[in-house]
């Protein structure tokens, strides 16, 4: 049970402009698993639900006083200037307001209101940022840790054991969404490598302590909590309600921005800010740590996104938004562990038009952080339209003759080989309708000393032909197949054998997470 005098009527009566102390033409009504969030056009004021997760508990008005004074404290440290005060919220004839003098019946941070279009998750996601801005970012948070508080008792929340005993919580917190967001078998293998990885770093994780790298961090450093104003970076609410995860490896701090970029699918840009941190932390050991606390960040934002869906105060459809974005941080999630035991290997998909192979193939490039190289948009980069251009040419002729499809298949081997002579693992997704295409690609790869993988993907053949139609009709699909094409790449098309090298069967028609474990089964990955 809670004390909380808020109730659905309360909120609607904090829309009246007048319930707040800073003039307004507009109030706008937000919310999160922990808070409502009202934005005025200049503040937001940001009341905490009085809820109670194990991990955070705000029942209680005197709880969440406490919290909004911290959630001041603390986030003044990046952002001295946006955070205001903490303001009473009183009884009103309408309801509540944070101004007259009613009764006090709960608080909030009121604090200045930062610009939409700065935040950074938005210039990630519309391609509106630069390697110097995330450069930018990532010295801040540099310059942050090298300030922030430590001590003895901060040093503890550092030990494998205190490590430990967090994720033990996070394991049993997300028990209850094994039929929804995060499946048995994916929890199995995330705490597999988990439990692994701390056994095995005992030593290393006791240095770090030594070394001063456990402080008072910020502790949710991700791409919704960062704005660039003028290419300034603020970071903002920082964990307030729980001094575990504020306390923590300075490693683990900075690895929620970079799987955030990871999540956002910017690696690129996440190992721009990791070299840009390194740089100027000289924190050379990070690198041992990051993919472990890349892989606690993912799945922590996996459970809290997932905690959306018990909330019944929430619109059905943000919650059906937010159980889809709690299944891909704990895909993620996975992901980082499988890399981790992932030696250099060369995957090829196969199989014919419109079987759903770039769809697999782009997933599993995605989870395990890989390049992956596409047959449709090489072969109109070497012939020169755009790749989003149709080609409309008939069978083996045009943009399609032996010689382009040669062509094409000689720029998808180099890029291979580049991908494997750094040392990394790469996708290259075409149909390899021939086996002696795919057998080059094998010589490659055992050239490389890497492991070579068909990704053998079939279809039924009327749920092709839908595909190829509507993708047709669509218009936006960067690959020419289509249905009066199907029927010849069929007849010329040679399965895969095991002799080929490991070839594992995928099913289109399988949903693809299912179809991407699979892939990890087989190769003996978590």
């Amino acid at each position: 049970m809670s004390d909380s005098a808020i109730t659905p009527h309360i909120l609607e009566s904090l829309r009246n402009l007048a319930a707040y102390p800073v003039a307004t033409g507009t109030v706008e009504l937000l919310q999160t698993h922990i808070s409502w969030l009202f934005l005025t056009d200049s503040h937001v004021f940001k009341l905490k639900k009085p809820v109670s997760f194990g991990f955070l508990d705000f029942s209680t008005l005197e709880l969440r006083r406490f919290y909004c004074h911290e959630e001041l404290r603390l986030n003044r440290r990046l952002c001295p200037d946006m955070y205001e005060q903490v303001i009473p919220l009183r009884a009103s004839d309408g309801g509540a307001s944070f101004v007259g003098e009613g009764a006090v019946i709960d608080y909030a941070v009121m604090m200045k209101r930062l610009p939409a279009d700065g935040m950074l998750d938005r210039l990630v996601d519309s391609g509106r940022i630069s390697v110097a801005e995330i450069q930018a970012v990532a010295l801040k948070i540099s310059q942050f840790h090298a300030a922030a508080l430590t001590s003895p008792y901060i040093a503890e929340f550092g030990t494998p054991d205190r490590i430990r005993a967090n994720w033990q919580e996070n394991f049993e917190q997300v028990l209850p969404f094994s039929s929804s967001t995060l499946p048995t078998t994916v929890r199995a293998a995330i705490r597999r490598y988990v439990e692994t990885f701390i056994a095995s770093h005992h030593t290393f994780f006791n240095e770090r302590i030594t070394q001063g790298f456990i402080r008072e961090c910020d502790g949710d450093i991700h791409l919704g909590n960062i704005c660039l104003v003028d290419s300034t970076p603020y970071i903002f609410d920082c964990i307030e309600f729980n001094e575990r995860f504020r306390n923590c490896d300075t490693a683990s701090d900075i690895a929620f921005l970079l799987m955030d970029l990871d999540f956002h699918h910017r690696p690129d840009l996440a190992d721009a800010a990791l070299s840009a941190y390194i740089e100027a932390s000289g924190d050379a050991g990070l690198a041992r740590l990051v993919t472990f606390y890349r892989v606690y960040r993912a799945f922590v934002r996996g459970k809290v996104e997932s905690l959306r869906l018990l909330d019944t105060g929430v619109d059905p459809e943000e919650r059906a938004d937010a159980g889809r974005r709690a299944s891909r941080y704990f895909r993620l999630a996975q992901g980082y562990c499988v890399r981790s035991g992932l030696s250099p290997t060369l995957f090829i998909t196969s199989g014919t038009m419109g079987c759903g192979k770039s769809t697999l193939a782009g997933q599993l490039a995605e989870e395990l952080g890989l390049s992956t190289h596409n047959s449709d948009v090489v072969r109109k980069q070497l012939a020169g339209p755009p790749p989003e251009n149709a080609n409309r040419a008939s069978f083996g002729e045009g943009l399609y003759s032996e010689e382009m499809n040669r062509a094409t298949y000689r720029r998808l081997e180099q890029l291979a080989a580049m991908a494997l002579d750094a040392g990394q693992s790469v996708v290259i997704d075409a149909c390899f309708i021939s086996a002696a295409v795919r057998a080059a690609f094998a010589r490659l790869a055992a050239s490389r000393s890497a492991a070579f993988v068909i990704l053998s993907v079939q279809c039924d053949y009327d749920e092709q032909l839908r595909r190829l139609r509507e993708r047709t009709v669509r218009g936006t699909s960067v690959s020419d197949g289509r249905a009066e094409l199907l029927d010849q790449q069929r007849r010329e098309f040679e399965i895969p054998q095991d002799s080929e090298g490991v070839v594992i069967p995928l099913s289109a028609e399988e949903a693809s997470d299912r179809a991407i474990n699979s892939v990890y089964g087989r190769l003996c990955l978590p």
